[in-house]
């Protein structure tokens, strides 16, 4: 009998055992019904149990329900409030924790190295360093959690002391700090400390050599790595790595050829390496070879497309990555509402801000950032702003955004206001607020507001201006007549005119006509930049206004010495999810160019009527006045519109962008394109926004 009795205990114990073992599995996968079921199913029920199913419900984040379970345990240990402990750090709840800490009935290393985690990976160090000084016994996971809290804290120094002072370390320890000298940059005090390391091991080897590739020594990186005991995944993508980010991508390459394995990381890593480098083609033969691909290798291919200019492919990429039912990733989201806000598509634009709302970035500041861009370069003002008004905490790029926002669209007072806004919230001016700022008194003719914070930059913000400041200084007096004010600007610069500055004020010369400064400026730009087609460009309107062709030819003859190429204007509009794009003079590669035609020659006669006479001083050619009445009439945004009429439903505005910025012929026949076909016409050219209504444009004649 006492032998049958001794197996029956055995039996029951196995039996618990494995219970406990099956609770425990179904937690970790998550599966916390099957794991209850099996808790229910027990007549015999140990702590073990207990903590088991409690730890399963912490691990499918539900905290509350695991509470309730530890609350109804007939007998707890001190592993049952670790594991409370433990359960609240991993779900965040920190408070939570320290109230289970603070009211444990006896407590061990494990649940103070718990609550030492706990504040360490919530950022909070000097809690952490306060527990950890009241530790009566601490073991070496205890030291290398604080010392990983400092390294992470980027307090380096402090984690070397306390490196320094630890009985006992292990390689953990060893690669933390190497890692920690390595993310400052203080490779010779890593390289000493790996020197010294008793023991090291892959991933010791592996930290060294990253953080030599990161830092950009990828020859002393390559050494290492050559000569590695042994090598892994992890070390193979770093080495290659550190060659894309140095832009030695046919290094790379090599690297990448020789690996034993390629793994989808390093796949990723090498797409993104030929995309940074422009090398699209091979970008897009390794994604195509490639059989697995996971949301790193899509956003990857999606960014070198947007990253170099290739934003309708970015945008067919990013839809097939949808049907494949691959979720987006926070990299392919702020690349393909980039793509919408340079190319103005809005309804791509919105179809994506949906899939933001519904994903786990709706509450991200960058993400939330890119969406403000997005709508005010679609022309959505109102939808910006609503956003920029609902989200909370702002930081200084979504400020900016919205302040750019309205200067872009002519609004300047509402730019001013949201700065003035930005400085009462305690937020801190930028630069880059500042370029904002000034471009709006530029495009609104607020020459005193300028002025007045063009001179509180340094003394009340610390900001030392650029020489994109003193280009929308130069902007904003040149804009208002005052071009001999800004020429006496340049020549006080602090820093050296660049093009943008000289730019500005050609573009003030060719304003106001005047002929002997644009020349000046002119001449400054071709030696800064002696193969933009701009400056040309420019001085030759200026000649071909005053009929000076002698001149323009003399022009056109310097540019095709030098090979300077102009790039031709074109303007695009979105239909229905496709954009169609219009060169000047060439609507026949259209397939709908007779329409297209139909409704130019419509419109005409319509101007006609209503007193429109073309301007030929904005058509560049020595040719006769037929020749140049067609010109403008087929420049490419009036090619746009007439599309935009066929086809946008009555009663939504026509959204056109346009390359280049928009001649003054085809300024004045938009405004009264608006108003006879009582249509809202919203085109955004190369420097503003205008909004065409009734017969007026929203920059009131001024840009």
């Amino acid at each position: 009998m006492q032998f049958l009795s001794t197996r029956y205990r055995r039996y029951c114990t196995n039996a618990v055992v494995a219970a406990n073992n099956e609770i425990a599995r179904y937690g970790r996968l998550g599966q916390i019904e099957r794991a209850q079921e099996i808790f229910d199913e027990m007549s015999d029920k140990s702590i073990v149990s207990w903590n088991a199913i409690i730890s399963g419900y912490f691990q499918s984040k539900q905290p509350r329900e695991a509470q309730r379970l530890f609350d109804k345990m007939p007998e707890r240990n001190t592993s049952s409030w670790n594991s409370l402990i433990s359960g609240y750090v991993k779900n965040k709840m920190i408070k939570e924790a320290r109230k289970v800490f603070d009211n444990m009935p006896e407590r061990n290393v494990v649940s103070w190295t718990s609550m030492v985690r706990g504040y360490v990976q919530e950022g909070t160090i000097s809690e952490a360093e306060s527990l950890f000084q009241q530790m009566s016994e601490r073991n070496i996971i205890s030291w290398t959690v604080m010392l990983g809290g400092l390294i992470r804290a980027r307090r380096v120094d402090d984690a070397r002391g306390l490196f320094d002072s630890m009985p006992e370390k292990d390689v953990v320890a060893w690669t933390n700090m190497i890692a920690g000298y390595c993310q400052e940059g203080r490779l010779s005090e890593a390289r000493e400390l790996f020197d010294s390391m008793p023991h090291r091991n892959i991933i010791s080897w592996t930290t060294m050599l990253t953080g030599y590739a990161q830092n950009s020594q990828v020859d002393i990186a390559r050494e290492l790595f050559e000569v590695m005991p042994e090598k892994n995944e992890v070390s193979w993508t770093a080495m290659l790595t550190g060659y894309t980010h140095c832009g030695r991508i046919d290094e790379a390459f090599d690297l990448f050829n020789r690996m034993p394995e390629k793994s989808v990381v390093s796949c990723n890593a090498m797409i993104l390496g030929f995309g940074q480098n422009g090398k699209l083609a091979e970008a897009r033969e390794i994604f195509g070879r490639m059989r697995n691909k996971d949301d790193g290798t899509w956003s990857a291919m999606i960014k070198g497309y947007e990253k170099n200019g290739f934003e309708m492919e970015a945008l067919d990429l990013f839809s097939l990555m949808l049907r494949a039912r691959v979720q987006a990733n926070y990299s392919s989201l702020i690349s393909v509402l980039s793509v919408c806000s340079s190319m103005a598509i809005l309804a791509q634009g919105r179809q994506i801000h949906g899939k933001v709302v519904k994903s786990e970035f709706a509450s991200d500041v960058f993400v939330a950032s890119a969406l403000v861009t997005m709508y005010i370069k679609c022309g959505e003002l109102g939808k910006a702003r609503f956003l920029f008004d609902r989200f909370a905490p702002k930081d200084v790029v979504m400020w900016n955004s919205m302040i750019t926002g309205y200067a872009q669209h002519g609004l300047g007072d509402d730019a001013l206001h949201v700065f003035q806004e930005m400085c009462s919230a305690g937020m801190v001016p930028d630069e880059v607020t500042f370029i904002g700022v000034l471009s709006a008194c530029s495009y609104t003719g607020k020459v005193e507001d300028g002025m007045k914070i063009f001179e509180s930059m340094r003394v009340n913000y610390s900001v030392e201006p650029t020489a994109e400041h003193y280009a929308c200084v130069v902007d904003l007096l040149g804009r208002a007549g005052h071009v001999h004010e800004a020429l006496d600007m340049i020549e006080k610069m602090q820093v050296e005119a660049d093009a943008v500055v000289w730019g500005a004020f050609l573009g003030a010369c060719k304003m106001h006509m005047n002929e002997e400064l644009a020349e000046i400026a002119a001449k400054k730009l071709v030696q800064l930049e002696p193969n933009n087609a701009g400056p040309y460009i420019l001085l030759s309107n200026i000649y071909a206004s005053k009929k000076r062709w002698e001149d323009v030819e003399e022009l056109r003859k310097c540019m095709r010495i030098g090979n300077v190429k102009k790039f031709p204007g074109c303007s695009w509009i979105d239909i229905e999810k496709k954009v169609h794009m219009f060169t000047g003079g060439d609507s026949e590669r259209h397939p709908e160019h007779r329409i297209i035609v139909g409704m130019l020659d419509k419109l005409g006669g319509m101007l006609r009527d209503a007193g429109y006479s073309p301007d030929s001083s904005f058509v560049l050619h020595d040719v006769d006045e037929e020749e140049k009445v067609h010109n403008l009439g087929h420049h490419s945004e009036k090619l746009a519109i007439a599309y935009g009429l066929l086809k946008v439903p009555e009663g939504m505005p026509i959204r056109v962008m346009k390359n280049l910025r928009v001649c003054g012929d085809c300024h004045s026949a938009i405004k009264l394109i608006a108003k006879i076909t009582r249509r809202e016409i919203i085109l955004r050219d190369a420097n503003r926004f205008h909004h065409f209504k009734d017969g007026l444009c929203s920059c009131r004649d001024y840009w």
